[in-house]
């Protein structure tokens, strides 16, 4: 099946529901979804977007600012994790505790607007990683769209560009809770560290970007880009001394890459072993 057929099979499937709630990070995936569902449905879709420590101000911005230009209704709701029972000793199911808190609260959103449905935007890539909030997606009745349809993450790209949506080029983003090894705890105050610094480095024109936080070290994880731009010392420098003024004593640069999930790594270790 084309990329184009796939679009079509989506647009058809939401086109067939009298309403829908989308879960809005403001990222590639979901931005493409709710502009296919506000062109497929109407106006009885809603975009919710939680707000936490764990969600840079900067995606907030970019999503209230998706949702004005096209005309959707944009709800932002309060769902700190830190505040859920578990969250905070980052667990291997850390994510399922998220993702079944948020859409309980989305559903609640919905209701009180009268729609019957709720969509999130995972992919078909997502599939192939170890991926615990899909499992709350599911028990949570809630769809998966972009799945159905068989979309992968470059196939969104490529009718992001078609419909000339700005996210087409944006980079890949996981809540920064993401950044820590399971069992590690996680406090406000390194979220924080997280975001100033994947701040820093998009300041600097990295467009792909991780920073992994491991105790008193940073991890960055980068694309090619990026490692062109650390041959420069004086960039180096200045980023070591921007980094450790966040707290940390050591930054290194992961020589893989960036790559999704690498935190998951250690799990296919132990899994091995």
């Amino acid at each position: 099946m084309t990329t184009m057929e796939k679009y079509t099979r989506l647009k058809q499937e939401l086109g067939g529901l009298p309403g829908l709630a989308v879960a809005f990070s403001g990222g590639v995936d979901s931005t493409l979804l709710l502009k296919t569902a506000k062109d497929a449905i109407g106006e009885n879709v809603i975009a919710v977007t939680a707000r936490s420590c764990s969600f840079p101000q900067r995606e907030l911005d970019e999503a209230r600012a998706f949702c004005e230009r096209e005309g959707i209704r944009h709800v932002v709701i309060d769902s700190e994790e830190l505040d859920i029972d578990g969250f905070a000793e980052n667990p291997k199911n850390r994510c399922y505790i998220c993702k079944n808190e948020l859409f309980t609260k989305i559903w609640s959103v919905a209701g009180e607007n009268g729609i019957s449905h709720v969509a999130e935007g995972s992919n078909i890539d997502d599939e192939g990683d170890y991926r615990p909030g899909l499992i709350a997606v599911a028990e949570q009745g809630a769809l998966s769209p972009l799945r159905a349809a068989g979309l992968r993450k470059d196939e969104i790209r490529e009718l992001s560009r078609e419909l000339g949506l700005d996210t087409a080029e944006k980079q890949s983003f996981a809540c920064l809770s993401s950044r820590f090894p399971y069992g590690e705890h996680i406090t406000r105050e390194k979220l924080r560290a997280v975001d100033e610094a994947e701040q820093t480095l998009l300041d600097l024109g990295l467009r792909q970007v991780r920073v992994r936080h491991h105790g008193d070290i940073a991890r960055i994880e980068t694309d090619e880009e990026g490692f062109r731009l650390f041959e420069d010392k004086d960039i180096r420098k200045n980023l070591y001394t921007r980094f450790k003024n966040l707290g940390f004593t050591y930054v290194a640069l992961d020589l893989l890459g960036y790559r999704t999930g690498s935190m998951n790594e250690t799990l296919e270790e132990a899994a091995s072993a």
